[in-house]
Parts: structure tokens; C-alpha cells; sequence
């Protein structure tokens, strides 16, 4: 058998067999029963209807992670000599925050999520330290109220000659309940209280 008469019997073929796919597609295309069509078309729920289909749904799967934002007031710290506070010249160390980030897998009703914190410390003009402790908290809120909170005291080295180093923290798998339509926020940031 030549290409020719191959490639012309397997577009014959192909034509075939759309034409019994369409045929027995008719009812999808609207060439079915108008009656039974209009009565779709019009078809509501009756209010026990959507109550009972309400009371066995599974939780609503969350289409995007939560927002993570830096804690307003817990985007620096900052450490003084002598008590100067506010002192340029007696400022010791800085700590602040670069970037924030984070990512969800939903499963049966719980948000999962890693979050994680990257920031700097860097030495001030009075300023010897070779190792300095950045305290960050992590903590979610749901429609206002905390569901979580962890405090991590990062231990940060600082190798002269230079004066800043860097720090990474990531928390993986903190469990959030969801429901649907909660409004849920992550927060991170520099925690200086005792």
C-alpha cells in the first residue's frame, strides 16, 4: 500500500468517526427534547434543596494562600548603648526585615502552609557584637482572632570585617482550619518583648 491511499483511508476513517460522535452527542448540542431542555433551563432549587445540599458539603477549599505581612511596629528593632535610645551615634545593631513569603496546600478543611522571614542585622556606630539575636514571631489570625503563634530567637553571626549578616527562617507545615470565607492573615515580624 502506497502513502497515498494510507493517508486517504485513514482521513476517511477519521471522517467516520466524527459523524457517529456527533450523532450520538445530539442531546448535548440542544437538538434533543425541547421540552425536557426548557425544563433545565428553568430549573431552581427549592429552599431544602440547598439546605440539605449545604449540611453535606465538605469545606470550601481556599483558591489562594493567606497573605503574609509584616507586623505594623515588627519591621525593625533596633539596640542601644547606655540606654540612648534614639541616639544615632549610640546604636549598637539594627535588625530589619527584606522579604516575606509563603505557600499553601488545602486538604480536607486545613489550610497547610510554609511560611518563611528573610532579613538583616547590621552593626551601628557602636556597634562590636560578632553574634546578635533576632527575635521573630510568626502568627496566623482568622477573622481577627490568633489560631497561631510561635516566637524563634535567630542567633545571627556576624564575621568581621563585616558589619550585617543575613537570616533565613521558614516554618513548614502549620495547620490552619478553613471553612470558607474566613478572613486569614499571616503575620511575621521582629517580637523585642521579654
Amino acid at each position: 500500500m502506497n502513502q497515498a491511499s494510507f493517508l486517504l483511508r485513514l482521513s476517511a476513517g477519521f471522517a467516520t468517526a466524527t459523524l457517529l460522535a456527533g450523532c450520538s452527542m445530539g442531546g448535548l448540542f440542544g437538538s434533543g427534547n425541547a421540552a425536557q431542555n426548557q425544563q433545565l433551563q428553568n430549573a431552581t432549587a427549592t429552599p431544602a434543596a440547598v439546605a440539605q445540599a449545604q449540611t453535606s458539603a465538605l469545606p470550601a477549599i481556599a483558591t489562594e494562600c493567606p497573605p503574609i505581612r509584616v507586623r505594623p511596629g515588627g519591621e525593625a528593632m533596633f539596640y542601644y548603648g547606655g540606654g540612648r535610645t534614639g541616639d544615632a551615634r549610640s546604636l549598637q545593631y539594627q535588625g530589619v526585615i527584606d522579604e516575606t513569603s509563603r505557600n499553601c496546600v488545602v486538604s480536607n478543611g486545613l489550610i497547610t502552609v510554609n511560611m518563611g522571614v528573610v532579613g538583616r542585622v547590621l552593626l551601628g556606630p557602636a556597634g562590636s557584637q560578632s553574634s546578635v539575636n533576632a527575635p521573630i514571631r510568626f502568627a496566623v489570625e482568622r477573622d481577627g482572632q490568633a489560631v497561631f503563634s510561635e516566637k524563634h530567637t535567630l542567633p545571627v553571626a556576624i564575621a568581621a570585617p563585616a558589619r550585617s549578616a543575613e537570616f533565613v527562617k521558614v516554618l513548614e507545615n502549620v495547620a490552619i482550619p478553613y471553612l470558607g470565607g474566613e478572613e486569614i492573615t499571616i503575620w511575621v515580624g521582629f517580637d523585642t518583648r521579654g
